[in-house]
């Protein structure tokens, strides 16, 4: 659906809007086509803009939203993480999404439950669960990302739930909305009894529903049979069979609903043991049938995991760094079963490997099973699991998109219905597709690349699904959705799979609960045969940066704008609709919006971290295609301005030291709050150009020269290259060191004996990583060679380390200077050099400790800084706020990127917490500003509670 030819809203929308914005805070509900397009995108291959999208922050919202859209007849779609892949999180009308709250949860005794708002990404949520060693039952592929709202919609599993510890299986509790706005709390007798006396009908309706199901017992038995393996195709009717109060099965029936029967406001689950021993095998057999056979025989074994891999799959990643070389020689037809086995202490380890390595000892494998529980062997073998659908969408030709399908076979006929669908994709014409799946519970997933650009290409899809269904459904009476959801892409094909008269059931159970069709209408149960070939997403080509995006969502927790403006999913699906505009000259002013839009929303408020390539799953850093299409859109004056710092770098740097020092002296006259008030004044009148100036603002730092070298006694030798940010920033008022990092960083060395050397031409050198990232990156380039050079000669050659306290400019020269010189971070150098040097003593009190980004794409400098922390502090706390959003200076001029990104700060952390400690100066800007407790250099901690060793 989109709007008329003028661009206005029909009128219930309008009338929605209205209404809705008279109670939700400004800005929730978004109406501009840039942002409702961005929005509204999802993982799956379908595009449907939405009219309206709505930020919603609580139940009563929700509650008041829903009980509006029912009254107006506008349907509506909810959006949790969007993550899903069967388009059953994208509309062309109202899509309510998750924002800002949603993230409250709680642990039962002992960590047997816990509670769970739709927000918690699942892996937080075992994050929260792993000191009681539980964790939730299901485990989707994408639980770094997805939120319980989409775990519990789509019924989730993942490769060791299987079908008893998936959403609902482990269901204990559920508070939903249906859809004229009605809460029910499934565990509050006053909730159930005021809803029995409001909706009698439903409670007896689904009532009914049951009776009738257990009058037809051939119905009843073969559902019952079909819920034996994974199958989330349509409604689970097994809550009917499973439960006799109309309430349990109504919560039951709302797992794996796809927000089709009411939203899920908040869900208690019984949790699962997580066993802390593990070892994982990968078993080598000379084809599929073989591995099939060991998948088989590993039923009802200890094994938790058992996930197939065809030989396309393994010839996918063969080539990749880590992988085990014997991929690379396995036969043409080979297969791979990669086991995982868990246990509560080594010797019932011991046992279970030597179980399940019997238990296959019969079948003919390439080489015998070899189990290891060394964590890095054993997560070397599950990179091989995790390597294979970025294998696919990493060579995937430019303007198609990854299709992964997911069905399920009985057990016995798991060898035949996996031949069959390698059979059916060399058919069809995709001879990269790849097959792979979690055998013990039949589950195989299939993935292949599409284009949708063409109606021949889409009637060839069209004819494979249709083959795909007479496989699974008509020959082996399987599933033909696992775990992945019905959505758009199979609900034409829901009653084919169930029957009429199951499917009548269904229809039921939705005219109950949604007599008037306004939730996620078209995904589930629909009318409309050809449904699963409708509104497909193009990907047209926009940057070689990132056209290898497939829209999966998995970047989006790393973002500290995601809550701001755009994530980088949503700033790829921008600049490829630009992409699509210019090909289309009568749409010149829509592209002409899009761009104007992009300014902030694209470029302005990314703060370039890079975080987001280290979650995607083909390792795009969509902050490089900001700062390239930054440093195509820089003015000639511009380029001037921007050489003329480079050139004259000493000077800015005395000149950010003298403007440092004014703003002390202003701070003196005015106090705080009036040079706030001054600076917030300016900043306005400027219209944001001026950056603001907030009360963590540092002093200047006392001048430093260069070319001295400071003699120590016994320790290491060293460059020591202070930078420029640490030459022009000294302390804040209300730090608890006085003292610029670079003095407290000489005072540890000194303490440690070191003998440290400062370059020569220190005042003028710079990294070049501010350059980079304004969209200057022929300056950054130079000035990288500049310290390159100066760095040689003072290191002699590389043979002396280089150590530099500030993280984000100590990653920038790994990646661009010689590798010859050893560039170390304090937390590194300070760790593995200096402990022995140095007598801690632990200070009473509790501290809290940040990893800046660039920190956390260093392997090992976070254990080292909190091996640190933990050697002064009595307790450490590490807030999980990811990026702080302060990115350089952008935290100046743009510091709604970094009230966004630590606006959970505060919260989390605890009352006794009286300092916190990182190792980037303008990111402990933002910190202290946020958390309301002063933020300082790791360096300054080590001085504070270090002293010589004898």
């Amino acid at each position: 659906m989109r709007r008329d030819e003028a661009g206005a809203l029909p009128e219930p929308y309008l009338r929605f809007q209205a209404e809705a914005s008279a109670f939700l805070p400004p800005g929730a509900v978004v109406a501009d086509p840039v942002r409702t397009l961005a929005y509204g995108t999802d993982a799956s291959f379908y595009r449907l803009v939405p009219r309206l999208v709505v930020r919603t922050a609580d139940e009563e919202e929700v509650r008041r939203l829903l009980a509006l859209a029912s009254q107006l007849a506008v349907p509506v779609t909810f959006r949790a993480a969007g993550t899903s892949l069967s388009g059953q999180a994208v509309s062309d009308s109202v899509l309510l999404t998750l924002s800002g709250g949603w993230r409250r949860a709680s642990i039962g005794a002992g960590g047997g439950t816990i509670t769970l708002e739709p927000g918690v990404i699942g892996a937080e949520a075992n994050a929260w669960l792993a000191p009681h060693g539980r964790k939730i039952g299901p485990d989707p592929a994408s639980i770094q990302a997805c939120m319980i709202g989409g775990i519990v919609a789509n019924n989730a599993s993942g490769m060791c739930c299987g079908i008893s510890q998936n959403s609902y299986r482990t269901l204990e509790r559920m508070r939903l909305v249906l859809a004229d706005g009605t809460v029910l709390d499934s565990g509050d007798p006053g909730s159930r009894a005021a809803f029995a006396a409001s909706h009698r009908h439903v409670l007896e309706g689904l009532s009914a529903i049951r009776e009738e199901l257990i009058a037809e017992p051939a119905l009843a038995a073969r559902i019952r049979h079909k819920h034996l393996i994974k199958n989330t195709t349509g409604y689970g009717l097994n809550a009917f069979l499973d439960f006799a109060d109309p309430v349990e099965i109504l919560i039951h029936l709302l797992v794996g609903s796809e927000g089709t029967l009411g939203f899920v406001s908040s869900v208690t689950l019984r949790t699962v043991e997580d066993p802390p021993h593990r070892a994982s095998a990968l078993l080598l057999f000379p084809g599929l049938v073989e591995a099939v056979r060991a998948a088989q025989a590993l039923q009802g074994s200890p094994a938790a995991a058992a996930e197939l891999m065809d030989r396309a799959s393994l010839r996918a990643v063969e080539a990749k760094p880590g992988m085990p070389p014997v991929l690379r020689s396995l036969p043409p037809g080979a297969c791979a079963l990669l086991v995982e086995v868990q246990a509560p202490d080594a010797v019932a380890l011991g046992a279970r490997i030597e179980e399940i390595s019997g238990r296959v000892a019969g079948i003919a494998a390439l080489e015998p099973p070899r189990f290891t529980s060394v964590k890095a062997e054993a997560d070397a073998l599950w990179e091989v699991r995790r390597g294979l659908f970025p294998a696919v969408g990493a060579v995937r030709p430019v303007g198609t998109t990854v299709i992964i399908e997911d069905v399920a076979f009985p057990i016995e006929h798991l060898a035949a219905g996996a031949v069959g669908l390698q059979e059916l994709l060399q058919a069809h014409g995709y001879p990269e597709g790849i097959l792979f799946g979690h055998a013990l519970a039949g589950n195989l997933h299939f993935v292949f690349t599409q284009r949708f650009d063409e109606p021949s290409e889409v009637e060839r899809y069209r004819r494979f699904m249709e083959a795909v269904c007479a496989l699974v459904v008509g020959r082996f009476d399987g599933s033909l959705k696992a775990e992945h959801g019905t959505g758009r892409n199979m609900a034409p094909f829901v009653e084919r799979e169930w029957g009429a008269r199951a499917y009548e059931f269904m229809r039921r159970v939705k005219a109950l609960l949604d007599p008037k069709g306004v939730l996620n209408p078209g995904v589930l149960l629909s009318d409309d045969s050809m449904a699963h070939v409708r509104n497909l997403k193009l990907l047209p080509a926009a940057n070689d940066l990132v056209d290898r995006c497939t829209e999966c969502g998995f970047c989006e927790p790393r973002c500290p704008s995601r809550s701001l403006s755009l994530t980088p999913r949503q700033r790829i699906v921008l600049w490829r609709e630009r992409a699509r505009l210019l090909a289309v000259p009568e749409d010149v002013a829509r592209r002409q919006q899009l761009e104007r839009a992009w300014s902030w929303l694209g470029d302005q408020t990314c703060a370039t971290d890079g975080l987001c390539a280290t979650a995607c799953p083909v390792g795009i850093d969509t902050g490089k295609l900001v700062k390239a299409l930054r440093a195509e859109g820089r003015s000639p004056r511009a380029r001037r301005i921007a050489a003329g710092l480079a050139h004259h770098y000493a000077g800015a740097v005395t000149g950010a030291r003298v403007a440092l020092g004014a703003a002390s002296a202003a701070r003196a006259v005015l106090g705080a709050r009036g040079l706030s008030a001054l600076s917030r004044g300016a900043r306005a009148a400027s219209g944001g150009r001026l950056p603001l100036w907030n009360a963590a603002m540092p002093r200047a730092a006392p001048r430093l020269r260069g070319g001295e070298t400071i003699e120590g006694q016994g320790g290491p030798e060293l460059v020591y290259l202070p930078s420029c940010v640490v030459r022009s920033m000294g302390g804040a008022p209300g730090d608890p060191d006085a003292r610029a990092e670079f003095e407290a960083m000489l005072s540890v060395l000194g303490k440690a004996g070191c003998r440290v050397h400062l370059p020569p031409t220190l005042a003028s050198l710079c990294c070049g990583l501010t350059f980079e990232s304004k969209g200057f990156p022929d300056l950054a380039a130079a000035k990288a060679q500049e310290l390159e050079a100066a760095l040689l000669e003072a290191s002699a050659g590389g043979r002396l380390p280089v150590v530099c306290e500030t993280s984000p400019c100590t990653y920038h020269m790994r990646q661009h200077v010689d590798p010859r010189i050893r560039v170390f971070e304090p937390a590194e150098w300070i760790h593995d050099r200096l402990r022995d040097r140095l007598r801690f003593e632990r200070r009473a009190g509790t501290v809290a400790i940040h990893l800046t980004c660039s920190s956390a794409k260093m392997p090992g400098v976070g254990d080292r800084l909190r091996a640190l922390a933990e050697a002064c502090a009595e307790r450490v706390v590490a807030p999980p706020v990811g990026c702080c959003g302060f990115a350089g200076d952008r935290g100046f001029s743009h510091p709604e990127l970094n009230a966004a990104a630590l606006h959970d700060l505060r919260a989390s952390l605890p009352a006794e917490c009286t300092a916190g400690y990182s190792n980037s100066r303008t990111c402990q800007i933002g910190l202290t500003v946020h958390a309301g407790i002063p933020y300082q250099s790791i360096v300054h901690l080590v001085d504070r509670c270090t002293a010589a060793r004898d």
